[in-house]
């Protein structure tokens, strides 16, 4: 008997395996203040998430999709290692540079390739989020008041429309606009934020990241199917 269409499909997230134990691994160690681990463990975090893109891509037509999940993977990349590959330049708006392409990337991959669905209330959650936000954080952003406003959009940009995707898609964006929001909250009023959010950034930012490529990849895969 044939059991190779049941075998592949499950072989096709084996290449995930890496990005997963290196994100646990970069959470247990800023948990214990690990710092030269957490360095290197972020650094691989983005570049083991391609790999695992490519892999289960592997046997499929790449084209635009994948190219643009590649482009966010890469662009995040650049967004978490700025202060390291551009130490030369101020951190906090290279970050918001990077990330910001990075969501126009996913926003373009989700509403022109993957939309299957309306939002329904999800906008208005969001658009909530943005202004609660603002509200909360203008008055201690300065000159970057417009760079963040900017960023807030195309953050829950990403979200909303990976909600016209997929539900793995949708919990993605959730975690993604989750690990941003405690970040700039870190960032920008570090005195009201405790230790443990540290990790926490990185553990909905991880889980963000990986389930927003795979969301893409299973609706990929349902499209081709």
């Amino acid at each position: 008997m044939d059991v190779m269409p049941r075998t592949v499909p499950a072989l096709r997230w084996v290449g995930f395996a890496p990005y997963a134990m290196v994100s646990a691994v970069h959470v247990v160690a800023l948990a214990m203040d690990a710092t030269p681990t957490a360095a290197v463990t972020k650094m691989l975090l983005m570049p083991l998430l391609a790999v695992g893109v490519l892999w289960a891509a592997r046997d499929r037509a790449r084209g635009i999709p994948i190219a643009l999940l590649l482009a966010a993977i890469t662009l995040s990349w650049l967004g978490d290692e700025t202060g390291v590959f551009f130490a030369f330049a101020p951190e906090i708006p290279g970050m918001l540079l990077f990330f910001g392409l990075a969501h126009l990337a996913y926003i373009w991959l989700f509403l022109r390739h993957l939309t299957r669905r309306s939002v329904h209330g999800w906008w208005l959650a969001y658009a909530a989020w943005w202004v609660a936000m603002l509200a909360v954080l203008v008055p201690h952003l300065g000159v970057l008041t417009v760079a963040v406003a900017g960023y807030g959009l195309v953050l829950g940009g990403t979200a909303l429309s990976a909600a016209r995707c997929t539900a793995i898609t949708t919990v993605g964006g959730v975690f993604f606009l989750a690990s941003d929001s405690i970040l700039a909250f870190r960032l920008f009023l570090p005195e009201a934020m405790p230790d443990w959010t540290s990790p926490l950034v990185m553990l909905t930012y991880c889980l963000g990241q990986g389930l927003l490529a795979a969301g893409v990849l299973g609706a990929l895969g349902r499209s081709r199917g």
